[in-house]
């Protein structure tokens, strides 16, 4: 196996100028396992000596760089745990990727628990991308429970993408914020449940400084006999802006429950909250149909739009 802490950092970075790649680190785990590691000149990543899991430092000022965190489960019957720590300087601009793909063709249940904490510095600007997915012919469940924890100082942004579509034999998600004067929090989530799975999602996002705001937005699509539960809360205790906006579809005998919550400590807080569950509009799929896709093919061309 290849030691890439070892290249030469140029010859990185002159591959990465070759192709138009961002510059970066990465951290692939497999089965509770390190894989590979690479930090950069400005991205370090180290393993914590007490716990499972990394620490991830960026230096201030670091641009256009990318952190890639995959986790790939294959085996059956094992739990994974592991502890990610994000320390981003001030007026950083990265990306971080992240998520975990678990194949369980077993009997046993395959889980993975990953806690990410965020704490992001002034100014700075964070975009996070993670996706989860399961697969497997096994009656093994295939399970997902990512915690995530954000900390926002002044001026900073973050923009975070989380994506769940299939595979999934159940998931809950917690996810807690707290934002500083300034700053914005953009929280997408987008899920797809299928069969007897079930999905739960906690919000409680805190605006603690003037000019902070949050636009949470959920969209999720549930199928056959799945259960999905989603419960965001925004507290303002600022003058402040906050919107909670949850968007589900519903199909043949599945479950949708949203109770998005907003909590008001200040006079100068605006916050807003809007639901809307219902199923596919039958004219919807007639104008697909009336341009020659079938029942099936519509019904499918509208769920990806809707979750794209």
């Amino acid at each position: 196996m290849a030691d890439l802490s070892k290249i030469d950092e140029q010859l990185l970075e002159q591959i990465a100028d070759i192709h138009g790649m961002p510059r970066g680190a990465f951290n692939i785990r497999k089965d509770g396992q390190l894989v590979e590691r690479h930090s950069s000149a400005n991205i370090t990543i180290e393993a914590f000596t007490d716990k499972q899991g990394i620490k991830i430092s960026i230096a201030p000022g670091t641009k256009n760089e990318t952190v890639h965190i995959p986790v790939i489960m294959t085996k059956a019957g094992i739990t994974d745990v592991v502890y990610n720590d994000f320390h981003i300087g001030d007026d950083a601009d990265v990306t971080i990727v992240a998520g975990c793909g678990i194949h369980n063709a077993g009997d046993e249940k395959t889980e993975h628990d990953g806690i990410h904490s965020f704490w992001i510095g002034k100014n700075a600007r964070v975009r996070y991308v993670e996706k989860h997915y399961g697969e497997g012919d096994g009656i093994g469940e295939r399970v997902l429970n990512p915690t995530t924890n954000i900390y926002m100082d002044e001026g900073s942004r973050c923009d975070m993408e989380t994506t769940q579509l299939k595979g999934v034999s159940s998931t809950v998600r917690d996810t807690n914020a707290e934002v500083a004067s300034g700053a914005k929090l953009v929280l997408t989530e987008k899920l797809l449940t299928h069969g007897s799975q079930t999905a739960t999602s906690n919000m409680t996002v805190r605006l603690l400084g003037d000019d902070s705001s949050v636009q949470v937005i959920s969209r999720s699509v549930a199928q056959d006999e799945s259960v999905q539960i989603f419960n965001p809360l925004v507290i303002g205790e600022a003058a402040c802006r906050g919107h909670v906006q949850c968007d589900a579809i519903i199909m043949g005998s599945a479950k949708v429950k949203a109770v998005p919550g907003i909590e008001a400590a200040s006079e100068d807080a605006q916050l807003i909250h809007e639901a809307a569950i219902g199923k596919i509009a039958g004219d919807q799929i007639t104008k697909l149909m009336t341009l020659g896709l079938t029942e099936e093919e519509a019904e499918a061309e509208i769920l990806d739009d809707f979750l794209s």
